[in-house]
């Protein structure tokens, strides 16, 4: 279970005694989720989530994020917002951790997205891009290209171990993206991790978009190159190109691509296989024994790395330029 705070009933009861959502009827950890302490939490007024913040969500980002979800919810895009306490803050402390009560979001995350999915994902981003364009708040994305390097070196050792000869494969790669990647393209607040299981459908409805804590500044086009790679690749690593049209078209229908955001999608795209690439390496080069995640397999993101690499325009997307 992906718990890593646990919460006695003592110190819950007296934590929801600051909220005005009821009186707690159950409360369970919720196993999905690698980055926070969540649990379900079921009061006599409905259903709530509550999330404890850990290592790698610093708690002075959260006015950003937390900020974020009800800037959303407020301009009409669908995710849950923080339920602010009595004295009107939208978090505060529990176990020794920042923490937050989120509403609940009703629907599923889908395990096999079919192009029908992919359709709903493109809308979806795009109306987060436009509603997110008046949020005052910034952040710099941390795990930019700007940042890939870093964060090689800080485990090339290990990566060369992992598998010989990869160390050198993605230092090459990483000085062609630091060399050719596009710094003036349209930007705002992006998601930057809008995996499937972070988008909620009911049937075939898409109810809303879920964990933000990525959320950041930085090219709207560049987003669209993390969706391509977490929802254009099947099971067995081959490129689904009609996935990739539906994505694209349902996007541009909402918010039109500029001829330079078009041009950037390969490198962009490329990038951000290289992005989940290296997290996924250094989360695995690092991993703890006994921990509750079993880390991501990274040969996932080198396949699809490798296959950008082989795109030169749009259309190797289904996109026309």
């Amino acid at each position: 279970m992906a718990v890593y705070t646990e919460v006695t009933d003592e110190e819950l009861r007296a934590f929801l005694e600051t909220y005005d959502i009821g009186s707690l009827m159950s409360y369970r950890g919720i196993a999905e989720g690698v980055e926070n302490s969540n649990f379900m939490l079921h009061t006599d007024k409905g259903a709530y989530i509550l999330t404890l913040y850990e290592k790698r969500v610093a708690e002075e980002e959260l006015p950003f994020f937390l900020g974020l979800m009800n800037h959303l919810a407020s301009r009409g895009i669908e995710c849950p917002t923080p339920v602010r306490d009595r004295e009107g803050q939208l978090y505060s402390r529990l176990a020794g951790r920042a923490a937050a009560i989120i509403s609940f979001l009703e629907g599923i995350w889908i395990r096999r997205p079919q192009p029908r999915h992919c359709v709903e994902v493109g809308r979806a981003l795009a109306g987060m891009h436009i509603a997110g364009a008046d949020f005052e708040l910034t952040r710099k994305n941390a795990l930019n290209v700007d940042g890939w390097r870093p964060l090689f070196e800080s485990c090339r050792g290990g990566i060369e171990a992992y598998q010989p000869g990869l160390a050198e494969e993605l230092d090459n790669e990483l000085t062609l993206l630091a060399r050719d990647w596009p710094r003036d393209l349209p930007s705002g607040v992006i998601h930057a991790d809008l995996f499937p299981d972070n988008v909620f459908f009911i049937g075939d409805r898409l109810s809303g978009l879920i964990d933000f804590y990525f959320a950041c500044n930085d090219a709207f086009a560049y987003d669209l190159g993390v969706c391509i790679n977490a929802w254009c690749f099947e099971d067995d690593g081959s490129f689904n190109i009609t996935k990739a049209r539906g994505l694209l078209q349902s996007y541009t229908q909402v918010r039109p691509l500029e001829a330079s955001e078009l041009a950037a999608l390969p490198l962009l795209a490329r990038g951000a296989a290289m992005r989940f690439l290296l997290t996924r390496l250094y989360d695995l080069i690092n991993h703890p024994p006994g921990a509750f995640v079993k880390p991501k397999n990274p040969k996932e993101y080198l396949a699809r790395l490798r296959f950008h690499r082989g795109v030169s325009s749009p259309a190797g997307y289904g996109l026309d330029a």
